[in-house]
């Protein structure tokens, strides 16, 4: 589960900054070349997939699992599991794979098969280290293990929800684990599932982090907005069914559960004040299907796990909660009503950030902490920001600030800034050796300036009536190469080339290889990516 914000506004070291360290290694990585009559951009876009034309190619890779794992060079003892696929116009094929060795997951496996129309293959994995251990029998019983998860977690409540036999290969030589899931309460409210991963020969943790990621219509923040209502005569309910039969419900102050979902006799949610309580729900509506729409029609993603299937939204969680979050169990976005009970956190790029972590999580996956979280946040904070502009709202303009309407913590000011992330006080604007220890809500800052400044370049520039002026390291000079292109790059990086341990050097590497996939390794957009970078201390 993914936060919007920290449970406190603190710097909190991780054990798990060691998987900062583990970069993408690139096996032979080529660049994609279109037919002589596709332009590059053209060819290297993803294509739309229905969700039969992906289960179709999903089965195909599974199919051929064995024959991959071997073509990759990969141990007798190890399998594949097709997760996800990309298919690029030129016919370009992307397919994302789970790792098992011996029958059990590896995590920190995963890798990327790119195989073109030729058959040139090449493979983008997590680690290159060879998947091997001596025995897969532990001499840490699961229960043993559990008990000690649990004992080791913050968390209110806390307890071993499930245990699993691994293998653990995200920070170094791989190793036979258990992992732990722990559930219970943070101490803001949000509910807490944290992954503990215990070394099954040793009893010792070797590595830990959170899943869950934080974070006609009279909505709140988008003024009279269409909405996407099922029903008839009557009876009508927040139910799009034009996206999935995504739905809204309401948790009325509750905590848990899926809650009631939204019903009414007039199609019309809500008016525009906070007090009613289909206002709050009509802003999460209304931005669930922007951000749907910008992803469909901008990038060809058919849904949040590109499959084209729902992904819900609830609001009203928890009494004066300031927060919303994404939870991959349910695959749905979950939304506080603020610090009193009176700014729900349903604004458009709040809603973009949450769905866009059920994008992350159902493709490269990144780990949530150390540098890999920090990328994991700014892939929300990038993407929710890009939905935002493309929703061209009039009353929620588009803009590089976040959360600027909610007034999540009582101040009046955004939450983050894109432009200079320090703005905040306590994001980072450029890398540094130990920003893997920083908290990943503020880490992230270093990709949101990057984006920024691959956008919009440096110095001071006004957008949409808001000032900005965006500072490079060593004073370095970026020209911006506009949005559109700049969110193409990103998100071809994460849905092909990022996998879960993508430190910010490899991700350097994988929005150079995108960007030269869409528009060549001569390109200015090339050559701006790598500029940008160095302007954040990346390179």
């Amino acid at each position: 589960m993914t936060r919007l914000q920290p449970a406190h506004r603190r710097t909190t070291a991780r054990a798990a900054a060691l998987i900062a360290s583990a970069a993408v290694v690139a096996v032979g990585v080529q660049t994609g070349t279109a037919d002589a009559d596709t332009p590059r951009e053209a060819g290297a876009t993803a294509v739309a997939l229905s969700a039969p034309q992906r289960a179709a190619a999903l089965q195909e890779a599974q199919t051929k699992a064995a024959d991959t794992a071997r073509a990759i060079t990969l141990g007798d003892r190890e399998a594949l599991i097709a997760r996800d696929v990309v298919k690029d116009a030129d016919g370009t094929v992307h397919t994302r794979y789970e790792r098992t060795y011996a029958g059990l997951p590896v995590l920190g496996g995963d890798l990327v098969v790119h195989e073109k129309r030729d058959g040139a293959r090449s493979t983008t994995k997590a680690t290159d280290a060879r998947i091997s251990v001596a025995s897969t029998t532990p001499a840490v019983a699961a229960t043993t293990a559990g008990q000690a998860a649990a004992t080791s977690s913050r968390a209110k409540d806390a307890k071993a929800d499930t245990t699993r036999k691994v293998i653990w290969a995200a920070t170094g030589k791989p190793v036979l684990a258990w992992e732990t899931v722990v559930t219970g309460t943070q101490t803001d409210g949000t509910p807490s599932r944290r992954h503990v991963i215990t070394d099954a020969d040793s009893g010792k943790e070797l590595f830990s982090y959170e899943s869950i990621r934080t974070g006609i219509g009279n909505s709140l923040y988008s003024g009279q907005v269409s909405l996407g209502t099922s029903g008839s005569n009557g009876t009508y309910t927040l139910t799009d069914a034009a996206r999935g039969g995504s739905k809204t419900y309401d948790l009325n102050g509750g905590t848990s559960g899926t809650g009631t979902l939204f019903t009414n006799s007039t199609d019309v949610w809500g008016n525009g004040l906070v007090t009613h309580r289909e206002s709050a729900a009509a802003d999460a509506h209304y931005a669930e299907a922007t951000t749907w729409d910008f992803y469909k029609n901008e990038l060809g993603r058919n849904g949040v796990r590109g499959d084209g299937k729902a992904a819900n939204s609830r609001v009203h969680y928890g009494i004066n909660y300031a927060n919303a979050f994404f939870d991959g169990s349910c695959y749905c976005m979950t939304y506080g009503d603020g610090y009193d009970n009176a700014h729900p956190l349903t604004a458009t790029d709040i809603a973009a950030h949450e769905m866009s972590h059920g994008v992350t999580a159902a493709t490269a996956g990144l780990i949530y902490s150390g540098e890999s979280g920090g990328l994991n946040e700014a892939t929300s904070d990038i993407l929710g920001t890009s939905a935002e502009f493309h929703a061209g709202n009039a009353t929620d303009v588009g803009d590089y600030l976040i959360g600027e309407n909610i007034d999540a913590n009582g101040t009046g000011n955004p939450l983050r800034y894109m432009d200079k992330p320090s703005k905040d006080g306590v994001s980072k604007d450029f890398w540094y050796s130990g920003i893997g220890n920083v908290d990943v809500h503020y880490s992230s800052g270093l990709a949101n300036h990057f984006f920024y400044l691959l956008a919009e370049g440096s110095g001071p520039k006004v957008v949409n009536g808001v000032p900005y002026d965006s500072p490079t390291a060593n004073n370095v000079t970026v020209t911006g190469i506009g949005r559109v292109k700049a969110y193409k790059i990103w998100y071809r990086a994460l849905a092909t080339k990022f996998t879960s341990s993508t430190n910010y050097a490899a991700a350097r590497t994988g929005t150079l290889a995108a960007a030269a996939d869409l528009y060549g390794p001569d390109s200015p957009e090339y050559a701006a990516v790598a500029n940008a970078w160095r302007g954040v201390n990346v390179g």
